[in-house]
């Protein structure tokens, strides 16, 4: 199949109550019949134009959205390609509101829930007896670069990033199998409301974390010969954090840092929008990120792809529109190789089939036994009956104990068969009951009454209908393009040349002069957004430097080098694996225990730990002291041999007293009840001593 660009809508959201108590300005013009947007300033003349695939207004309602951007896609997933629907824009824009909307009201509902109606649809409207369906749906997020699958029962449990045959995968993730509309609602539901939101000043609910919801459409048809064949489509329908500005969102502490986190992937996110615009680049930087991992397959590779931006019509807002609007345009330009998945290796459908088929063979097998056995009884028996009768009449009181016998034996064999009988029937049971769920995983179409059929045949009429008139405007706007550009045209006169010329050059001359203005501001933003970066580096340089300083003050530099020395680090889950190690006898010791106790035992020891914090002021010179104590070469342990200075060891000569005294006046020196000159010497003492 050819290239497929990444289809791009832009979605204009209606002013919202703070914007208006504030008094905010129009600073975008969204046109629906071009679908063009104009970006302004109020206070300047110049406009800036923007085209994309479709354009909705803040009145477009969900329903029409959802026909003219997800419903092809939709239906090209049930045929066996991946698909990608999401959502981008600054936050407190509408994307959840877009994705999800209010799944309770029918105008209202997003892109997410109407997939799902749309996904049964297509199965109950299927009238091909020979055709079977296998649903499955996971639900992840990924929150401060951590993923965290959002149908499981511990949410705060972490998940690595694999890559395999199938492409990029989370190992171990929770995909359920689904049958109806309903299912799919509850495991929605159930992850929206694990799901990390948190208030800033722009959005009360802010997403804080990047969410997936996938749906996996299995696909079997079995043809007149017999001949079976598999398609596998999955959808990604992933509803974007928004990019902050904390002088906007006035975040601190957590809220900042998962801002941080937020707009380093969705950084990201766009270098690799770049890299793969830009062509000249071989590397493709996917690796940056965990959410660039998982739409790797999305951004230039086999899939179908919609991007949603959503953006403000507020004045105050009009950077981070304008940054939208230029990632938008950037997107637009990728290009995919979309293909049918046809007869993938890790189908479930496929495992299910030959499960069925060994189950039923299993039954088969066991009813012929028993059957076999039940045939062989019941001659052993009557062949019995008749010799005992015999024996009976000839020989009855000579063999009358050997009876008893006989029949006693006959009573256990009878019990232990009808013992092996009933656990036979048992796992007969349980076969029967497995091969009818397994059964009933697989979803057959054709439930759909001749009225829904109709009236999704409508629908999908109206929509290539649609469709079609927005080619056809494309290709006028394109030609009409083409015509100003056009060199070449044959003039009634030179005066209609001349025209026809000086339009040109005030077209290129226009063209020229927005291109130098977008590289201008383009060069702003950038720096702009390096100084947000620095801003990041220098904060979580502060950081760094403050967990140090704790971690110097607990452990020697050759201990803090010993414990790195243990240190691995793991690249799918992006940390260090640090050994268990605890302070024994004033040494850093290993323990010799499994991980779990070892974690165990440390845990402990650090509830009994007590800190005492001494709250003095510390002197100018307190860092100079510092610096001398830990990089002196004669700084060693307790107990261990000192080399001699002048062939003594004063230091381990020195009593208690003098120590006490030592001590003392450095307490003085803290308090400042020394002079200048004597706490220089006194500093320099003490350096010495210790």
């Amino acid at each position: 199949m050819p290239a497929e660009c990444v289809k791009v809508i832009v979605r204009v959201r209606p002013f919202n109550q703070k914007e208006r108590d504030n008094g905010s300005k129009l600073c975008v013009n969204a046109n629906e019949s071009t679908n063009s947007v104009e970006l302004f300033r109020s206070s300047e003349s110049d406009s800036k134009q923007f085209t994309y695939d479709y354009v909705f207004g803040p009145e477009t309602p969900q329903l029409q959205i959802y026909q003219q951007t997800a419903f092809n896609l939709v239906e090209s997933v049930a045929e066996g390609y991946n698909g990608t629907i999401f959502a981008y824009g600054q936050t407190g824009c509408g994307k959840t509101f877009t994705m999800i909307g209010d799944p309770l009201n029918d105008n209202m509902k997003g892109i997410i829930p109407r997939t799902f109606e749309q996904i049964i649809s297509i199965i109950n409207n299927n009238s091909d007896s020979n055709k079977k369906f296998l649903l499955r749906c996971s639900y992840i997020e990924i929150y401060n670069e951590e993923i965290h699958d959002l149908l499981s029962k511990d949410v705060k449990q972490r998940y690595e990033l694999k890559e395999g045959q199938q492409g990029v995968y989370v190992k171990d993730l929770n995909i359920p199998i689904v049958k109806t509309l309903q299912d799919m609602d509850k495991f929605m539901t159930l992850g929206a409301q694990n799901r990390s939101v948190g208030a800033t000043a722009m959005n009360k609910e802010s997403s804080r974390s990047h969410c997936i919801f996938t749906v996996y459409i299995e696909c079997s048809m079995t043809d007149d010969k017999g001949n079976e064949r598999i398609t596998a489509g999955k959808l990604n329908l992933v509803d974007l954090a928004g990019s902050e500005r904390q002088s906007k969102t006035q975040a601190t502490g957590d809220r900042l840092k998962e801002a941080t986190k937020i707009n380093l992937s969705l950084s990201a996110l766009g270098n690799v929008i770049s890299a793969l615009v830009d062509g000249k680049t071989q590397h493709i930087p996917y690796r940056d990120s965990k959410l660039t991992r998982l739409l790797q397959d999305s951004l230039g590779g086999n899939t179908k792809t919609i991007m949603i931006a959503a953006i403000s019509p507020s004045d105050f807002n009009y950077d981070e529109t304008l940054s939208s609007l230029r990632y938008a345009s950037r997107a637009k330009m990728i290009k995919n190789q979309p293909k049918v998945n046809e007869d993938p290796k890790d189908a479930m459908l496929k495992e299910q089939a030959e499960e069925i088929k060994k189950l039923r063979e299993l039954l088969l097998k066991q009813n012929q036994d028993t059957g076999d056995r039940q045939k062989v009884d019941n001659n052993g028996r009557l062949n019995n009956v008749d010799n005992s009768h015999h024996e009976q009449i000839n020989q009855f009181k000579e063999i009358n104990n050997q009876l008893l016998q006989e029949k006693q034996r006959y009573e256990n064999e009878m019990k232990e068969k009808s013992e092996q009988a009933e656990q036979e029937r048992l796992a007969r049971q349980r076969l029967e009951e497995l091969l009818k769920e397994k059964e009933q995983m697989m979803i057959k179409g054709g439930k759909g009454t001749d009225d829904d059929k109709k009236k999704y045949k409508k629908m999908q009429l109206a929509i290539e209908q649609q469709k079609k008139d927005h080619e056809q405007l494309k290709i006028q706007q394109e030609q009409k393009e083409k015509e100003m550009l056009e060199i070449e045209y044959k003039y009634n006169s030179v005066q209609d040349e001349v025209e026809k010329l000086r339009k040109q050059v005030k077209y290129l001359k226009n063209k020229y002069e927005q291109q130098q203005q977008e590289q201008n501001e383009m060069k702003q933003d950038f720096e702009y957004d390096k100084e947000e970066f620095l801003d990041t580096i220098r904060s979580q340089s502060k950081e760094i430097k403050l967990f140090s300083g704790i971690l110097r003050m607990i452990l020697l530099q050759e201990d803090i080098e010993k414990i790195t020395n243990c240190c691995e680090w793991n690249d799918d889950v992006e940390e260090y694996k640090i050994p268990p190690f605890n302070i024994k006898a004033k040494k850093v010791n290993f323990p010799n225990l499994p991980y779990q106790k070892a974690m165990d035992l440390i845990d402990v020891e650090k509830q009994e730990r007590q800190v005492e914090i001494h709250h003095r002021p510390l002197p100018s010179s307190y860092r100079d002291v510092e610096n001398t104590r830990i990089a002196s070469p004669g700084r060693q342990r307790k107990g261990e041999s000192q080399p001699r200075m002048n062939g003594n060891n004063d230091n381990k000569g020195m009593s208690i007293v003098e120590k006490t005294k030592l001590n003392q006046q450095l307490l003085e020196i803290y308090e400042g009840k020394s002079n200048k000159t004597q706490k220089d010497d006194q500093l320099e003492d003490y350096i010495k001593s210790y």
